[in-house]
């Protein structure tokens, strides 16, 4: 009988969760089914440029996964069933809602955005977390004329993307950031010199030290001021999703699942979380920040841990680090931040040209490495399974007591 594995989300981690396990596992001996609710994926650290007007590559999972033996469901996770071990979808054909079994399962349902509890940012504001929040707000500044203001909320990574790609795009309009602490006080002297001169000539107004207090139609109000806007885009960081916090996992307050170094749930052995889903604590025990450029690693060693089990082998632990934050500053600008392994910002720099030119590689690569889960790691080739008779306990096997391994035929 196969094992049954199910990932959930096809963002950047659950794709190459799934892919990568589809090349280390047989397919004789395991099951990859891949929930998503759209047909394609979604590069969200483009989304910036899709809501401007910018079309991006389409990248269909039918193409992705071709001959790989991953199935491609479509449709939305309504709830889990951790007791069962089942998840329940609504098909996304207008098919009914229909329950899945699983033996292993990934969760990688991510993040949206947080409005934070703050008045009116529901009903007023504008995300980029997602392709249809961008595909809304690309519709919007379409509409926008001449003059009219524009406001960023946040002023993390994708405030500062967004703000200036919305500038460089549409210089007729009247754009302008808030933030609540120091314009770009968390990075260095280099980094933000090069920020505020990037602002500058964009001809971008800066609101900082200025927490929002609501959003209205036509203006924002901070605990200071009234930001007029036409449009507002919310961008002050994110929140997971909810199905999590309503099973019986052990999920930390901010709603993410509690993982050990595999990616393994402390209380359900036979999940694994990725992502900004999961939990994860890096170099200092510090929690990895929501990003990319934490939960690809995250799916590498989730992956990785699944078929270790899987197979018998011993799963790797593999630590995760920083390097650096990239910043696109509009499509000629960027910043690269170097950091330590916990996050902490170096005094080197690297901005300009040159520096858009290393984020654009490195959304590239992101992208590219989705559809080539295991390069760059050995080996790549389809491990079968172990059989798993009764016997003296040795462990643990993807979620079941593991026991004394037989080599598979």
């Amino acid at each position: 009988m196969q094992h049954r594995i199910i990932v959930l989300g096809a963002g950047y981690t659950g794709a190459t969760a799934a892919g990568r396990l589809a090349k280390r596992l047989h397919r004789d001996d395991v099951a990859i089914t891949l929930v998503n609710a759209e047909p394609d994926f979604v590069e969200r650290v483009r989304l910036h440029q899709l809501a401007v007007g910018q079309d991006l590559k389409p990248r269909p999972f039918d193409e992705m996964f071709a001959g790989t033996g991953v199935e491609l469901k479509l449709g939305e996770v309504a709830g889990i069933d951790a007791d069962r071990r089942t998840v329940s979808v609504v098909d996304a054909h207008g098919a009914g809602t229909q329950e899945l079994e699983y033996d292993t399962l990934v969760y990688a349902l991510g993040s949206g955005w947080n409005p934070q509890g703050v008045p009116g940012t529901a009903e007023h504001a504008h995300e980029i977390s997602g392709r249809a929040g961008a595909l809304r707000l690309r519709e919007r500044l379409a509409g926008l004329g001449a003059g009219e203001p524009v406001v960023v909320v946040g002023g993390g990574l994708t405030g500062l993307e967004a703000v200036t790609e919305i500038a460089e795009s549409r210089p007729d309009l009247d754009v302008a950031l808030v933030a609540r602490g120091g314009f770009g006080d968390w990075l260095s002297d280099k980094g933000r010199a090069h920020l505020r001169k990037v602002f500058g000539r964009l001809g971008i107004t800066v609101h900082e030290h200025a927490a929002v207090t609501a959003v209205e139609a036509d203006r924002v109000l901070t605990d200071g001021a009234s930001v007029p806007a036409a449009v507002t885009v919310w961008a002050t960081g994110f929140a997971v999703h909810p199905i999590a916090a309503a099973t019986t996992w052990e999920v930390s307050d901010t709603g993410q699942i509690v993982v050990d170094a595999t990616m393994r749930s402390v209380s359900h052995p036979e999940v694994y979380a990725i992502g900004d889903a999961a939990l994860v604590r890096g170099p200092g025990d510090k929690p990895l920040r929501m990003s990319c450029a934490s939960g690809v690693p995250t799916a590498w060693q989730a992956a990785d841990a699944i078929a270790a089990r899987l197979t018998g082998a011993e799963p790797p632990k593999v630590p995760i680090r920083y390097f650096q934050l990239c910043v696109s500053l509009g499509r000629k600008e960027g910043l690269i931040q170097f950091v330590t392994a916990d996050d902490q910002t170096l005094p080197k720099a690297l901005t300009g040209r040159l520096a858009a030119l290393y984020k654009e590689i490195i959304c590239k690569g992101a992208a590219w490495g989705v559809a080539h889960p295991t390069v760059g790691s050995m080996p790549a080739r389809r491990r079968r399974t172990v059989h798993q008779p009764t016997g003296t306990a040795r462990g643990d096997v993807a979620g079941q007591p593991e026991r004394t391994v037989e080599a598979a035929a």
